[in-house]
């Protein structure tokens, strides 16, 4: 694990704006750890991240909270992300790992349509998150490979949002950046 401090930190965040109902607060936590994921490329990094950007959305969504099994659900969300925090601060990864997990594997326990709702939310922010680790210049391959999606999944929604079209920066050659640098001193 890379960057276990700030690991720590967004989980910390993220457990309070969980309790809060804060849809706005964890995506904006998730998108802080897709800068630092592009950067490492980092599966716990990764992981955080999208698991973050889930909660979200699973906030976001008000009625999942009328369907049978959501209270329990929440109490296992905010149960696993303590015990997340309580590993890291231990240095351990195993039981950490283990607990992220949880919040995913809670998802099969669940019935009907929360359990399709919940599991779709977690399948699409992966690929939302693969297409900004993408944007932030990683190749579609390694993206892919670190979410654990397929290139076609990734392909397919970076071509939707436009991300794929971006192009890049162009630069100036030496004689016009002088011209430039003249022209604001004149």
């Amino acid at each position: 694990m890379q960057e276990a401090n700030n690991i720590l930190k967004i989980l910390r965040e993220t457990e309070g704006a969980f309790k809060k109902k804060d849809a706005m607060k964890l995506k904006e936590l998730s998108n802080q750890m897709i800068h630092t994921s592009s950067r490492t490329q980092d599966a716990d990094n990764i992981s955080v991240a999208v698991i973050v950007y889930s909660l979200g959305k699973i906030i976001e969504r008000e009625r999942y909270r009328n369907y049978l099994g959501y209270k329990n659900l929440e109490k296992m969300i905010l149960f696993s992300l303590k015990k997340s925090i309580q590993n890291i601060q231990k240095d351990d990864l195993k039981d950490f790992r283990k607990n992220l997990e949880n919040i995913r594997k809670q998802i099969s326990k669940l019935s009907g349509k929360l359990k399709k709702y919940i599991k779709e939310v977690f399948d699409k922010a992966k690929v939302n998150k693969a297409s900004r680790i993408y944007e932030h210049g990683v190749s579609m391959e390694r993206t892919a490979k670190l979410l654990g999606i397929s290139m076609w999944d990734l392909a397919s929604y970076a071509g939707q949002t436009g991300i794929a079209d971006v192009k890049e920066a162009k630069t100036m050659s030496a004689k016009e950046r002088i011209k430039l640098m003249e022209g604001l001193f004149v």
